[in-house]
C-alpha cells in the first residue's frame, strides 16, 4: 500500500496499515486521549480489543518520528450503528452498503498537524475502494470532532440518542462523507 505523508512533522513515516505489533502503542496513545479528552467515554476493560472489533475491516495508523501519533479504523456496520441506517434511509439503498469510520484520535503532543484529517481521508479511501459510503458518529459534546468533519464537508444526518447500556443514553451526531 501506498503510504501518505504528514505534512510538518518531522520524520513523518505517513500513513499505514495498522500491525498486531502496534497495539500496545495505539493502546498507549488512546489512553493519553481519554485522561485528555474523555475519548472514548467509557474506558473499555480491554482497550485492544475495543481497537479491533469483531466487525473491524482495516485499520491504519500515522507514526511521527518513529511514534504512533494516530489511529483509524473501518468497519462494518454494527447492530447498534445509527449512522449506517441514516445514510441507507437518505440514499434508498442498504446498510450494507456503509462502511463505519470509528477509533479515529490523534495523540495530544501531535495535534495540530493534519493527521486526523490524514486519517480520515485514508479510510474514506478504503471505503469508496470497496464500493462502499463512509458514515460515522461522534459523540455530540465532541466539538472538535465535529468541527473537523464539518471542515472537511462531511454531511450531518441526525443528531440522535443511542443507548450505551440499561442505565446509558448518549447523544450521537451521525454524519456520511460527501458524495
Amino acid at each position: 500500500m501506498k503510504s501518505e505523508s504528514v505534512s510538518g512533522g518531522s520524520a513523518a513515516q505517513g500513513v499505514r496499515n495498522r500491525t498486531d505489533r502496534d497495539l500496545g502503542d495505539c493502546v498507549r496513545v488512546l489512553a493519553e486521549v481519554h485522561e485528555r479528552d474523555g475519548y472514548p467515554v467509557n474506558w473499555p476493560d480491554r482497550p485492544g480489543e475495543w481497537l479491533t472489533p469483531p466487525s473491524l475491516v482495516a485499520a491504519w495508523v500515522v507514526e511521527l518520528d518513529g511514534r504512533i501519533a494516530g489511529h483509524v479504523g473501518l468497519s462494518r456496520s454494527d447492530a447498534g450503528d445509527a449512522a449506517p441506517g441514516l445514510w441507507s434511509a437518505r440514499a434508498g439503498v442498504g446498510v450494507e452498503e456503509t462502511a463505519v469510520i470509528s477509533r479515529l484520535f490523534v495523540a495530544p503532543s501531535a495535534r495540530g498537524q493534519g493527521i486526523g484529517a490524514l486519517l480520515l481521508a485514508r479510510a474514506v479511501a478504503d471505503a469508496r475502494g470497496r464500493g462502499l459510503h463512509p458514515v460515522l458518529d461522534v459523540v455530540a459534546s465532541d466539538t472538535a470532532a465535529a468541527a473537523l468533519y464539518e471542515r472537511l464537508g462531511w454531511q450531518l444526518l441526525a443528531t440522535v440518542e443511542q443507548r450505551w447500556s440499561p442505565d446509558q443514553r448518549v447523544t450521537v451526531r451521525c454524519y456520511a462523507a460527501a458524495i
